[in-house]
């Protein structure tokens, strides 16, 4: 079974610009609820389809799987819950850890997170200068909530 262990935080700086090209991610939902969700996602010139379970503080079953990037685009313009997610991934290596910066667009525009995955809960990690408040466990950042609650509209 995949788990995962991430923590998730404001973008409280621009430094982190400049770092990395950024990719360019389109994702969306077949199933929110309670228990689980089903994404769909392309990320460049790949898919993906992802299952999250409910999970213990930072921790939560995670299983992903890749996709033809022409079934996921077909997912995403047919079957998931609009609107879709649009965002520019930035993959930021800083003190032994990747971070990864979504600078959202379309409905979500102005939002920008960063994540970092952990090895287990308790990892202690190293804050870049540009992360502000952590927003770990606050469902408004999930991207499952924000389909149906777009940043631009809070």
């Amino acid at each position: 079974m995949g788990v995962e262990i991430e923590r998730k935080f404001l973008v409280a700086k621009e430094s982190w610009r400049g770092l990395d090209g950024g990719t360019t991610y389109r994702q969306g939902y077949l199933a929110v609820d309670a228990e689980r969700t089903v994404r769909v996602r392309t990320a460049g010139e790949k898919g993906f389809l992802t299952i999250k379970g409910t999970g213990t503080g930072l921790t939560r079953p995670e299983f992903e799987f890749a996709i033809p990037v022409a079934e996921a685009t077909a997912l995403l313009d047919d079957l998931c819950l609009k609107p879709l997610i649009e965002k520019v991934r930035y993959r930021i290596p800083h003190a032994g850890l990747i971070w990864e910066v979504d600078e959202f667009q379309g409905n979500n525009r102005g939002l920008i997170l960063a994540e970092v995955e952990l090895s287990h809960a308790e990892e202690a990690i190293v804050l870049p200068d540009w992360v502000g408040e952590e927003v770990t466990g606050d469902p408004r950042y999930y991207n499952s909530y924000l389909v149906g609650r777009p940043f631009t509209a809070w």
